[in-house]
């Protein structure tokens, strides 16, 4: 059973599922004239500025809180281990082709969130639901792949979202520290089941504080090791882009070790194209759908080219990769040890329990709402009773199957989101040139009340 897993899981992630994530990232770019890149300092103020909240808007939560239950999710173990498997595996440059995998995904995140709130609805309890399986039915009105969608997302989230969180947060704590793996399971229980039962708010209020602490915490660590080590940067820089372009690189087609890696480390890490993110956006209070898909469309860039980016310099300035007995798992661990001494190592197990926590939590809401897709929000409270149950389970079993079984739905996930996402690309380019426009009118105001109050 593990082999047939395994070889599936290959193949769900291998190079047609990349050529489809890629090569639509690359359309929408196309389409939307490579906007990502004009518009990214005004997302990132739309982000992070707390003067607009949208108040008067239709939603759940702010933008900010939309944008850091997305980024709990997705900035996990992938990050960490992830960005390692990609340069054991590739070389370090793979690091540069994740690096291009995330500027075009921006455009994939950007068109997901859009088109997640254009197309949300109010449920039985008066909240917001959005995501693939509703931009697919009601705006591709294919409803058989929107199911197809959310029963992806509902077993995913069981797995990539839970217990093989709780299982990295378990292992990490007990190799470092010795804890029983089920003392962590009981705390984690605890602490999962007093934020998601709360619902998307409580699951927003705690992501927002959350979230950027533990960003923060492992940004400052890679930049100590860079800073102390400056004298290795050039080096490790000129090597990602080398490698990028090696024979190796070009070996298989277009797709040998390099690219393949690094393009399948990007995609799992910051999950462009895979549609659990924008369940999220569709949750945000904001006036028009394009403003909180470029808000969504930052997570991109602060999950692959920051704190990836950490990552995977560290690695290579360390240089520990090429080893005959390198395991992925431990190389981020060692790599930082090099630098910091036990220290090192046990920063980046303290990142791993962040970072894997925080998925779980963002994940609990995606699989809430795939559940509810398919059910009903009556089932909701069972579901979330479910969810934190397993929470224990994951973090004192082994988990080989269910990790191959999630992986291989969380691949699956991005097939019917693709689908929808190419149908409705004129959608979003239509709301893209409508809310441009309003943007260019709020600048010209804000500068002519500047000039007035000068």
């Amino acid at each position: 059973m593990e082999e047939l897993i395994e070889k599936v899981g290959s193949f769900v992630w291998g190079p047609p599922t990349l050529i489809l994530i890629v090569g639509a990232g690359l359309y929408l770019s196309f389409r939307l004239g490579f906007m990502q890149f004009k518009t990214l300092p005004y997302a990132l103020k739309l982000a992070f500025s707390p003067k607009r909240q949208d108040k008067e808007s239709k939603g759940d939560i702010s933008h900010y809180e939309a944008l850091s239950t997305a980024m709990a999710a997705t900035v996990g173990t992938g990050n960490i281990i992830g960005v390692a498997t990609a340069v054991v595996l590739g070389g370090p440059g793979a690091i540069l082709w994740m690096w291009i995998t995330a500027l075009l995904g921006m455009a994939t995140k950007y068109s997901e969130a859009l088109l997640a709130v254009k197309y949300r609805v109010i449920n039985s309890k008066g909240q917001m639901s959005g995501g693939p399986m509703y931009y697919i039915e009601r705006g591709l009105k294919q409803k058989w792949l929107a199911i197809l969608f959310a029963l992806f997302g509902a077993i995913a989230a069981f797995g990539i979202g839970n217990m093989v969180q709780s299982n990295a947060v378990s292992s990490a704590l007990n190799e470092s520290f010795n804890v029983p793996t089920w003392l962590t399971g009981i705390v984690l229980t605890v602490f999962t089941g007093l934020v998601i039962l709360g619902g998307i708010k409580s699951i927003g209020r705690v992501t927002a504080l959350f979230v950027p602490i533990m960003a923060l915490f492992y940004i400052l660590a890679g930049l100590v090791i860079i800073v102390m080590n400056i004298e290795l940067l050039p080096a490790a820089i000129g090597l990602i882009f080398s490698d990028a372009f090696t024979a190796q690189a070009a070996g298989g087609g277009l797709l040998g070790s390099v690219i393949r890696w690094g393009v399948a480390r990007g995609v799992f890490s910051n999950e462009a194209g895979l549609g659990s993110a924008p369940i999220a956006a569709a949750a945000a209070k904001t006036d028009y759908p394009a403003r909180q898909a470029l808000v969504s469309m930052t997570q991109v860039f602060l999950d692959t080219i920051i704190v990836c980016s950490i990552t995977g310099i560290t690695i290579v300035m360390a240089n520990l990769y090429a080893g005959a007995n390198v395991d992925s798992g431990t190389l981020t661990n060692i790599s930082f040890t090099h630098f910091l001494g036990d220290t090192g190592g046990y920063l980046v197990t303290i990142a791993i329990v962040l970072f894997a926590y925080s998925t779980l939590v963002g994940w609990s809401y995606y699989g809430e709402k795939c559940f509810s897709y398919l059910l009903s929000d009556k089932a909701v409270p069972y579901y979330r009773v479910v969810f934190v149950l397993a929470v224990f389970y994951g973090a004192v079993e082994t988990l080989d199957i269910v990790w191959g079984i999630a992986d291989i739905m969380n691949a699956l996930m991005a097939i019917p989101n693709i689908i929808g996402l190419l149908g409705l690309s004129g959608v979003v380019v239509y709301e893209t040139k409508k809310f441009m426009k309003v943007a260019r009118e709020e600048k010209e105001k804000a500068k002519a009340e500047r000039v007035t109050s000068a």
